[in-house]
């Protein structure tokens, strides 16, 4: 079983990247914010989960590469759970940084989870019930606690209504979650109408 592969970067797409290794390529798929970490490296060391896919003319692996062991943690947690398979575990992963999913999770924020494509009201509500209490066992939570920590003292009422104005005026809730809870961190007392004003600074 693989546990890593470390290795020149020699193809690079935002959905997969192969890997030469003792000349040998191998090709893992992977998500954005695994993308967003290799890009511009020569070198790059990834972490493995293997598939076996079965039931075809020929069975075979498929590889998939996370640029840390908790995004790969968060991945391995998240295909446990009923009705999310490998691609919509990569999906989620693409939508928001590890941390980001260990806050959604820990908050119970499933509207945000639930703008992941993919992701209707029942799976993020499953997602949540099944891998609150794990995430936090397992130590992911506190792993990213840097920031996890400040992302779950912000005021989630605030910031709820921010991204709600926000998805109405066209953007994404992802990326404008995330630019509310930079905000938030940074100004907790700020009211509402003035967080959207400077998210709409912000948000690219």
């Amino acid at each position: 079983m693989l546990d890593y592969i470390k290795g020149e970067l020699a193809e690079l797409t935002p959905a997969a990247a192969v890997v030469e290794a003792a000349g040998i390529g191998y090709l893992l798929n992977i998500s954005l914010n695994t993308y967003t970490a290799i890009q511009g490296k020569k070198d790059v060391k990834l972490f493995v989960h293997e598939v076996l896919l079965t039931g075809g003319r020929d069975d075979g692996f498929t590889l998939y590469g996370f640029a840390s062991k908790q995004e790969r943690a968060l991945y391995r947690q998240l295909i446990t759970v009923s009705g999310v398979g490998s691609n919509t575990a990569r999906m989620i992963l693409s939508s928001m940084s590890p941390s980001e999913l260990c806050n959604v999770i820990t908050s119970g924020d499933e509207k945000l989870l639930k703008s992941v494509k993919g992701i209707g009201l029942k799976t993020a509500q499953r997602i949540i019930l099944d891998l609150k209490d794990k995430i936090v066992s397992l130590g992911i939570a506190d792993e990213l606690h840097a920031t996890t920590g400040t992302q779950a003292a912000v005021n989630n009422g605030v910031k709820d209504e921010a991204v709600a104005a926000l998805t109405m005026l066209g953007f994404s809730p992802a990326p404008s979650a995330k630019v509310v809870v930079e905000i938030l961190t940074e100004q907790p007392t700020i009211p509402v109408e003035q967080v959207v004003k400077l998210a709409l600074k912000k948000i690219k």
